[in-house]
């Protein structure tokens, strides 16, 4: 058997992400269902909790060896939390890590912050079978 039919043939690892609150947003119930929802889709969900500063989320991320990191924030402070996990991570060594996350957040900011790397951002009301369906088709790949 040649080396590329042997890797075919293996079951393919879980996919672990470690989904997060940053920042003081209180509000649990969409981050709770999108980790149920990829708990749901096979993957290996770590949740942080509420309240997680940056230097919080990237410290457990690189502890668990995730492969992405979903954040949730509905403060309003997306433009400065985003970016300081996407920087922290690739100042640690994390680079490959990639950061996606959901919220209420404008359109305008949304492309400020896929500029600074965080690869997707998911609005109110995203099915959580689009969500899956991004992290299959753009996780599953580069892993």
């Amino acid at each position: 058997m040649d080396e590329k039919a042997a890797t075919e043939n293996e079951p393919r690892r879980k996919l672990r992400i470690l989904v997060a609150k940053a920042g003081l947003d209180g509000h649990d119930r969409g981050v709770k269902i999108i980790a149920r929802a990829l708990r749901d889709a096979g993957y290996e969900v770590i949740y942080t909790g509420l309240h997680q500063t940056p230097e919080m989320i990237v410290a457990a991320a690189l502890q668990e060896d995730v492969d992405a990191v979903g954040l949730s924030i509905l403060s309003g402070a997306h433009l400065t939390l985003f970016p300081a996990v996407v920087d922290l991570l690739r100042a640690r060594g994390a680079a490959d890590v990639t950061v996606f996350g959901g919220g209420i957040i404008p359109e305008e900011d949304i492309t400020r912050l896929k500029a600074r790397g965080v690869a997707e951002i998911f609005t109110p009301g995203t099915p959580t079978t689009d969500v899956v369906k991004w992290i299959e088709t753009n996780l599953r790949p580069a892993r």
